[in-house]
């Protein structure tokens, strides 16, 4: 019987990136999910607006590939955001099958407001952490971290 070796995780510099990478994304929400309940939202929904703002809007296809909010629960998301007049869907003149989403005038004034402060509230974590230069490089690699893993 031949026996793999074994893989000593505290030794292999792949491993040891896992746990730091997941314990920062904990860390992240444990600052970033409050502050956004605070604001009046929930993550997706802040989600959707931030995505939403500053565009004239897009479909629910481009909305599902640009925001961390799976296809599944993306409806839901969205009917909150238009009962709250938050958001509006419009037949596309293109294609009258595809629905286009873009923020109300009142989703505007409420993504002026909460984008900005949650910024403002967020970029001191980071910038106590890294250099602009050291962000510019940790988004590159961890692009590349998940484009690894998506080409499975």
């Amino acid at each position: 019987m031949v026996r793999k070796p074994t893989v000593d995780p505290s030794k292999d510099p792949f491993l040891r990136v896992v746990r730091p990478l997941v314990e920062t994304y904990f860390a992240f929400l444990d600052k970033d999910t409050p502050h956004i309940r605070a604001l009046g939202l929930t993550c997706s929904q802040f989600d959707v607006i931030a995505t939403l703002g500053d565009t004239e809007g897009m479909t629910c296809k481009e909305l599902s590939e640009k925001t961390l909010v799976t296809k599944g629960t993306l409806t839901g998301v969205l009917d909150r955001l238009e009962t709250k007049g938050l958001i509006a869907r419009v037949p596309s003149r293109e294609d009258r099958r595809s629905i286009f989403i873009r923020l109300t005038p009142k989703g505007d004034a409420l993504f002026q407001k909460v984008f900005p402060s949650h910024i403002h509230y967020m970029r001191p974590y980071f910038e106590q952490a890294l250099t602009a230069s050291e962000a510019t490089k940790l988004r590159e690699l961890l692009l590349r971290l998940k484009a690894s893993f998506e080409r499975g």
